[in-house]
């Protein structure tokens, strides 16, 4: 059978699969919503892809995962590797655009950027704290506004005048766009607005003091609004790249870095597994850590978020 590789990213609002072949073409892919369960969407995605691949032909011999929830996924799909997101998305960006010098990425609650030279990351940031300029920010924007959010970029395209909106946080920003359509601002002018200050509030924060050279590649859900590459495009002054497979570019870094691993030998047979978290705060010592313990059919399999070696012992309780 021919070897094939998983990348799994997994998000507090989405999450990605790939299973790419040993020349890193995507084989069966997936994009679905978390919904606040990380081992159930998972458990989707893995239905999703194996109805999708053609498991008489490949066998996947390497998992990886990626994303705010990889240790816990890692953790039941007995992952190979388990990797940041820095890495997994240069690794999988610089498959497609060995040139890439510059990648921007904006997901559902969560902003990245990652300057590389000659394929190497030289520096980054990450915005993880203030939820203006994300994906569920414009969701909440598109829902206020009554439009579907699928259709937030083309409807900003039409605009002639884009409403300035002030988007350094999320109370200002909804209160300021309340406030312009109050006053007779047309709907598409502040969805062309919402989306210059997106664009805005990433580079003066995520991108403050970073060098942007180009190519310039741009990642991520958000990636998808047409309004927003239109928006980067006029305040670089630059051309954005944006691959089709844009929002499985982690999935598909991890998968990469999965084939470097020793091979395994993984089933896609999971879905009827009963798979179980469980926190528990370990009072041994002062640091009363709290321990996350995995288990699978009521065994623990794993457990992390102990600070010493009493905490250990707590996990095979």
């Amino acid at each position: 059978m021919k070897k094939a590789y998983l990348g799994v990213d997994i998000g507090s609002i989405s999450t990605k699969g790939v299973v790419i072949d040993e020349n890193n073409n995507i084989l069966a892919s997936d994009y679905l919503r978390t919904e606040g369960d990380p081992i159930g969407a998972v458990k989707k995605l893995i239905k999703s892809l194996k109805n999708n691949l053609n498991i008489n032909e490949y066998q996947v011999v390497g998992v990886g995962t990626t994303g705010s929830a990889r240790k816990l996924i890692g953790t039941i799909l007995g992952a190979s590797i388990i990797k940041n997101e820095i890495t997994a998305h240069a690794i999988g960006t610089t498959s497609l655009y060995p040139d890439v010098k510059t990648i921007f990425e904006i997901g559902g609650q969560d902003s990245k950027i990652i300057i590389l030279d000659d394929g190497v990351v030289t520096d980054y940031a990450m915005n993880t704290l203030c939820a203006a300029g994300t994906g569920s920010f414009l969701s909440s924007q598109a829902r206020r506004l009554g439009v579907a959010v699928e259709d937030f970029g083309k409807i900003a395209l039409t605009s002639k005048n884009p409403t300035r909106i002030a988007a350094r946080c999320t109370v200002f920003a909804e209160s300021d766009l309340v406030h312009k359509a109050q006053i007779g601002h047309k709907k598409e002018d502040i969805i062309a607005g919402l989306c210059k200050a997106v664009v805005t509030n990433y580079l003066n924060n995520v991108g403050k003091g970073k060098k942007i050279r180009t190519p310039i590649v741009f990642q991520g859900g958000v990636s998808k609004n047409v309004g927003v590459i239109a928006a980067f495009e006029e305040v670089t002054g630059e051309k954005i790249i944006v691959d089709p497979n844009s929002h499985l570019t982690g999935a598909l870094g991890v998968a990469i870095l999965s084939k470097k691993e020793d091979e395994i030998n993984f089933s896609f047979d999971i879905e009827d597994v009963s798979f179980e978290t469980r926190g528990i705060e370990c009072h041994r010592c002062a640091n009363n850590c709290e321990i996350i313990c995995v288990s699978r059919d009521n065994r623990i399999i794993d457990a992390w978020g102990n600070r010493c070696e009493k905490g250990e012992v707590k996990q095979r309780v």
